[in-house]
């Protein structure tokens, strides 16, 4: 889990970090859950995964201006490079992953 206090230390790490932005409450968001953390587990070592939870950490939420749930910010040594809006198929986050490896 990434927080308010451990987002910016998270995103400096280097390598690809894609950061979902999620709430307990948010049926699309539960659906693409598992598809993230197969993701997670298949491409270790190539990208790191981290939920971020927009309730109980809204400012992160705010900074990057996310207005819809679920979000995914992919970040490169620590630099937004891309993002996905909505509950996606795994290939298609998968491309989207892929572009930056």
């Amino acid at each position: 889990m990434i927080t308010d206090g451990t987002f910016d230390t998270e995103v400096r790490k280097p390598g690809l970090l894609l950061v979902d932005f999620w709430a307990a409450w948010c049926g699309p968001c539960l659906r693409v859950a598992p598809i993230l953390e197969q993701m997670a587990m298949d491409l270790a070592g190539t990208l790191r995964i981290g939920k971020l939870n927009v309730d109980e950490n809204p400012r992160t939420a705010e900074r990057f201006q996310v207005m819809s749930i679920p979000t995914m910010l992919l970040f490169k040594d620590g630099k937004l490079v891309d993002g996905i809006v909505g509950a996606l198929p795994r290939a298609q986050i998968e491309a989207v992953v892929r572009k930056w490896t």
